[in-house]
């Protein structure tokens, strides 16, 4: 038994040993050259700090809010080179990191919540045909799959009292036979199949297209130009950059896992480290033995969950599980690798799909994801209205970040509308208490987690306890 379990595992790093340490996303021949840095000092109406999908969203949403608005977009490195361009390309309608999260927070708001998130994905595929965003946009849905006896039951349970609430529109349950015939793995015992609330986009492409459609639009876009300081200006504010400065009326913070630029935010969140494997294109013969023709995306429903989908070129992108947390709470490039998880994920890999056995990983990777303790985004001002912020996504941004540009424009703009009504908008998260009591409570629920993952989802007095206090996480 050691054995051959011994023997499965070296097979399973063998897959591994092609595979370049880089996102296979930004690995990419036609990546974009970067825009010069900034030097000196410029003016505008509108600054937006950072350069992934919520700054991108926002500076291309002001401009066509008031075109006549001046917008200047800085970044410290490259347009989407962070999370906006190592994720898994799950666009999602939710705003609240899934239907069962925003129920137990925002019950009240559920319904409008849902409505405006479904809104927010049809707005991004508009976007999408209108700037001609070459991103490999498919509105596919996404699977939700148990791969135990205990997780069957409570797909089963969930879908009835989504029923039950009025919030299963467009969701089709599927048994065992059925989650088989869209995608073919042993491990499958029931599925529920969102089919409209979430599309697969190429994350890197889609944060390209969305700098060259600020581009067009009149957007001054600086890569290479962290913002170092923010201080009150006159009427306005002012950042600090490596060789300059800009001054503008308002600010939009859209740096999200990196320290925030209004020092009392920076306690909502922590980075947690994911990572991701993407194998080699699969051959007709390999993609015919998994069936998959509708190509949506999927995801287990484990407390530790794997995300996988297919990409334009057919190749698997397996990622999640391991979610790790550093002690300090520091983002360092050193983390964006972990082989022990690599070797991990491919071994539940060839787990769930046995009939691709001899398939290769070509990349492998990770990066940070900005946690917050409810684990959907907040958002805010500062100084006195001129600045706002919105941070906190917790890996499920990607559509999510669009809602939180309109967001940060209304708060600038001081007007009331849907979205600044809502109580999600109104409210922050808890913080998370300084070290070592954070370290040790994430690492305390981690592992009590995987516990009640490995005793048929039974959850311990810790996680009873944190559910209490709504600081429970139900994948």
């Amino acid at each position: 038994m050691a054995t051959g379990a011994m023997s499965r595992s070296n097979d399973w790093t063998k897959s591994l040993s092609d595979a370049q340490p880089v996102p296979y996303w930004l690995d990419d021949p036609g990546r974009p050259r970067p825009e010069a840095a900034l030097t000196g000092t410029e003016t505008c109406d509108l600054l937006v700090v950072g350069g992934g999908y919520s700054g991108l969203w926002t500076a291309l949403i002001a401009k066509e809010r008031d075109p006549g608005r001046d917008v200047v977009l800085i970044e410290g490195r490259e347009v989407g080179w962070a999370a906006s361009g190592r994720n898994g390309g799950f666009c999602a309608a939710s705003l609240t990191h899934g239907l069962s999260n925003g129920l137990t927070r925002w019950p009240d708001d559920i319904h409008r919540l849902e409505e405006l998130g479904a809104r927010n994905l049809d707005a991004i595929e508009a976007a999408v045909a209108r700037h001609g965003l070459d991103c490999d946009f498919e509105r596919t849905g996404e699977i939700d799959v148990a791969t135990e006896p205990h997780q069957a039951r409570e797909l089963e349970e969930w879908y009835a009292e989504i029923r039950a609430r009025g919030l299963a529109e467009g969701v089709e349950y599927l048994d065992a036979e059925a989650v088989r015939e869209q995608v073919g793995s042993p491990t499958f015992r029931a599925g529920l199949w969102d089919r409209r609330g979430v599309a697969m986009v190429n994350p890197a492409k889609l944060a390209w297209g969305l700098k060259r459609a600020c581009l067009a639009l009149g957007v001054r876009v600086h890569e290479h130009t962290p913002a170092l300081t923010l201080k009150p200006y006159g009427a306005g504010m002012a950042v600090r950059t490596p060789y300059g400065a800009v001054r503008a009326r308002t600010v939009a913070l859209g740096t999200n896992v990196f320290p925030n630029l209004v020092r009392r935010v920076r306690p909502y969140t922590v980075p947690v480290y994911d990572y991701a494997l993407m194998t080699e294109p699969l051959s007709d013969g390999q993609l015919a033995s998994v069936g998959w023709q509708n190509r949506q995306g999927l995801g287990d429903s484990a407390n530790q969950f794997h995300y996988f989908r297919l990409s334009r070129d057919n190749r698997i992108l397996w990622g999640g599980y391991d979610a790790v947390y550093p002690y300090g709470g520091r983002v360092r490039a050193e983390y964006d690798h972990r082989p022990e998880t690599y070797a991990k994920l491919a071994g539940h890999f060839f787990t769930c799909f046995p009939q691709l056995e001899g398939v290769r990983f070509t990349h492998a990777w990770g990066g940070a994801i900005d946690t917050c303790s409810r684990f959907s985004a907040f958002f805010g001002t500062a100084h006195r209205g001129r600045v706002a912020y919105a941070a906190g996504y917790t890996g499920l941004g990607v559509g999510a970040t669009r809602f939180g540009a309109e967001v940060m424009l209304d708060l600038l703009s001081g007007e009331r509308t849907e979205r600044t009504e809502l109580e999600m908008v109104r409210t922050k998260p808890l913080p998370f208490p300084p070290e070592p009591f954070a370290w040790t409570g994430i690492a305390l629920t981690k592992w009590s987690l995987a516990r009640a993952d490995a005793h048929g989802g039974r959850r311990n007095l810790w996680l009873r306890t944190m559910d209490r206090l709504g600081l429970g996480f139900d994948s």
